[in-house]
């Protein structure tokens, strides 16, 4: 791979077999929700472990759909994390739901499974934890919880495709699982999602209420095999995927091991060459899970440092090398500071100031990669 320049924070590996699956998707005549979408969703249910999948237009709406298809609304409550993108609370707000935050653990980064119980009220119907940076949430405590309070739990998998916890895979744990393929994403089909559950009910709801809730097979309408004639059972939302996102997924998901096995090797490039040093704090990992490293984020020690992270991040970018921050604390933004006024999550507003998310994506060179190590043993020295 060449090196570059400018070290981009995140770019999406496109080669030529995704170019042709996308192509061929082209010359078939199938734009949206066609036959490729339909072998997407059986290859990726196959892969994850679960009984169903349901391909989405993103990862936001099928959070929306499946809390939607959960009957969630006003009065309901959503248990969640402060550290994670808007999105996932935003979609509990869209429900008429009240979406109930819930401090991290400081080693993890994701929802602290010590804490949820004293957030359960009478209210209390779903619980979503996300698996930030790809490793996952306790949820061996999760499930435990939800079992006994008898609240639904959907996992924010946006960065945890591939993930393991405890030989599970992640998709297969939960009553359902939603899932991102954004750009910069490990699995990438521009934008998109996938829903997957074992819940036979669920899957069918998930399957009407994307799409308009035509009645079943509506979809092939203008085919040979298909009726002019359908008819509208819920009032839907128009959240399902196309065939051009789902022939680039499913040659991604051919090579998907390869490119985390990439992945997980500049992970360990970055772990050595940044062990021992009193000013990085490096991410978790654990034998008894598998990490997707969607994200590698460091904790600064600021008392080691002659820099804040915010001048550290502007010395990065001077020496060429991108980087970004996961994330802005939901209740920091102009709306949900209104939504969430006087709430104060300690371990979150930490952790916030110390975090830092270095490139890692597999078409990044060997090159980049020093490059980027050396940028910050630079700073950091």
């Amino acid at each position: 791979m060449e090196s570059h320049d400018f070290v981009a924070y995140g770019l999406p590996l496109i080669e030529e077999d995704d170019i042709a699956g996308v192509l061929d998707s082209f010359r078939s005549g199938w734009l949206t929700r066609g036959p490729k979408t339909l072998e997407f969703e059986k290859t990726f249910a196959s892969y994850v472990g679960a009984k169903h999948a349901v391909a989405v237009n993103s990862c936001t709406s099928g959070l929306h759909l499946t809390l939607s298809c959960l009957d969630l609304g006003p009065g309901d409550e959503v248990i969640t994390t402060p550290l994670t993108f808007v999105a996932t609370v935003n979609t509990i707000i869209h429900t008429g739901a009240k979406p109930v935050l819930v401090d991290i653990d400081p080693y993890t980064m994701n929802i602290d499974g010590r804490k949820i119980e004293e957030a359960i009220t009478s209210h209390t119907k779903a619980l979503v934890p996300v698996h930030i940076a790809g490793y996952p949430c306790d949820m061996d405590a999760v499930m435990d919880l939800a079992g006994r309070h008898r609240i639904k739990v959907i996992e924010d998998a946006a960065h945890a495709i591939y993930t393991q916890y405890q030989g599970r895979m992640v998709g297969s744990i939960g009553d359902a699982t939603v899932f991102s393929f954004y750009a910069t994403k490990n699995l990438v089909t521009g934008e998109g999602g996938m829903v997957t559950t074992n819940d036979d009910d669920l899957a069918e709801r998930l399957r009407l209420w994307s799409s308009h809730g035509l009645s079943h097979g509506a979809w092939n309408r203008y085919t040979d095999q298909g009726s002019w004639f359908y008819e509208v059972l819920v009032p839907g939302y128009k959240y399902n995927m196309t065939d051009i996102q789902a022939a680039l997924g499913l040659s991604q998901l051919k090579k998907l091991n390869k490119m985390q096995a990439r992945r997980e090797e500049i992970a360990r490039y970055y772990n050595e060459a940044f062990a021992g040093c009193p000013a990085i704090e490096l991410p978790i990992d654990s034998p008894d899970v598998r990490h997707a490293w969607h994200l590698y984020i460091v904790k600064l020690n600021l008392a080691e440092i002659s820099v804040d992270r915010n001048a550290f991040i502007d010395r990065l970018k001077e020496k060429g090398v991108g980087s970004s921050v996961h994330f802005i604390p939901v209740h920091y933004h102009p709306y949900h500071r209104d939504y969430f006024a006087g709430a104060s999550y300690p371990v979150t507003e930490e952790i916030f100031e110390r975090i830092v998310s270095l490139p890692l994506y597999p078409k990044m060179s060997d090159e980049d990669v020093a490059k980027v190590i050396q940028a910050v043993m630079e700073i950091l020295n």
